[in-house]
């Protein structure tokens, strides 16, 4: 007897395309917690996407206190990244400590063929950078990373308007604000403070910090094209809060036809994530929960914006649907490895153009 058209359709539904909600759980494994956007993952342990396996971190106290917020069990704790690896067994493993410790993860993590997901930035220095990418593509993993601002929904809706929609024309000019009073202003936890402020750990302060988005957003607008000059300023405005580090900068990048400017500060009186673009005929400014178009001299139109869709709403069920192959990274996006390392480049000729006090101009491929 033959079997249905319609039956054998759902059977390859079921086996060979299965849905989201039929995905095996990722097996997530969590290195460091003294970064403070671990309470995002730990927050998100619940999420259908991913489990998380394993945690480690050498400090049992801070350890245990997170766990304990978060009701997991004390048995995911492991005292070193690699006794977490060979006995918990993650497929992946997202990275919440300095930025510096970014390439020993890589180094522990692709030659067992475990994906790594960081925190932004991608490394604390150009030479990390290289050595995390080719180390990534020598035991083809995935290596990816997190900005809070690569979920925004309003950049998605701004750069469709761009490029599907053409209702601004070429790009002119992109200016990004990130920024809040300073970590210490603003009560970071101690662990976190202690190497955000460190110029080894974090490779500098408000340059490094809040910089970043700003080089990874413009890289990405710009469809990954890496600026003709990079120009920097920094300031110590506190020294006596943050000694060793700059908590303000701004910075310029030049473009055929297009400007750059980042303005990263640990020295405003409140918080802000936004973003400005001006086109040739139309001007959006965009933050995490609206979009403000203007045309010409046309009154403004503003929209608010929505949560992303799932897996777009959470980096770790994204993270989830990019190791099980259900989303393709492309290289210009937000997350993907030659994005960042264009926009660790800049951050890299940021400081350097800053300390000497010139222009740095970059190499094209």
């Amino acid at each position: 007897m033959k079997t249905p058209l319609s039956i054998l359709v759902l059977l390859l539904t079921l086996f060979v395309f299965p849905t989201h909600a039929q995905q095996k759980k990722l097996r997530i494994g969590i290195a460091g917690l003294t970064h403070s956007h671990v309470h995002w993952i730990l927050n998100s342990a619940n999420r259908p996407e991913f489990e998380i396996v394993g945690i480690s971190e050498p400090n049992r106290d801070l350890a245990t206190r997170l766990l304990k917020q978060y009701n997991l069990p004390l048995t995911l704790l492991y005292p070193t990244l690699e006794e977490m690896l060979d006995k918990a067994r993650p497929e992946a493993v997202t990275a919440f400590h300095s930025i510096y410790n970014h390439l020993a993860v890589v180094k522990a993590c692709a030659p067992r063929h475990i994906h790594v997901m960081v925190e932004k930035p991608l490394a604390v220095s150009n030479d990390h950078a290289q050595q995390m990418a080719a180390l990534a593509k020598q035991y083809n993993i995935h290596l990816l990373t997190n900005y809070e601002t690569t979920w925004y929904a309003g950049h998605y809706e701004a750069y469709n308007m761009i490029y599907r929609d053409n209702r601004i024309g070429k790009i002119r000019k992109v200016v990004v604000h990130d920024g809040h009073r300073g970590p210490k202003e603003i009560n970071v936890n101690p662990e976190f403070l202690a190497w955000l402020t460190d110029p080894v750990e974090n490779g500098g302060g408000a340059l490094m910090d809040f910089g970043c988005y700003g080089a990874d957003l413009i890289t990405w607008l710009l469809k990954g094209e890496k600026p003709t000059s990079v120009t920097a300023v920094t300031q110590q405005i506190k020294p006596d809060v943050y000694p060793k580090v700059d908590d303000d900068a701004t910075i310029l990048l030049t473009y055929p036809g297009t400007t750059g400017v980042i303005q990263a500060s640990w020295n405003w009186p409140y918080n802000r994530k936004d973003i400005e673009i001006y086109g040739q005929t139309a001007y959006i400014w965009a933050d995490k929960t609206s979009l403000t178009f203007r045309n010409g001299d046309d009154a403004p139109q503003q929209t608010p914006m929505a949560t992303m869709p799932a897996p777009m709403d959470n980096p770790f069920a994204y993270f989830a649907a990019v190791v099980n192959g259900s989303i393709v990274v492309k290289d210009t996006d937000l997350s993907s490895l030659p994005l960042n390392v264009t926009a660790v480049e800049i951050l890299d000729a940021a400081r350097r153009s800053a300390k000497e006090g010139k222009t740095i101009f970059l190499k094209k491929k």
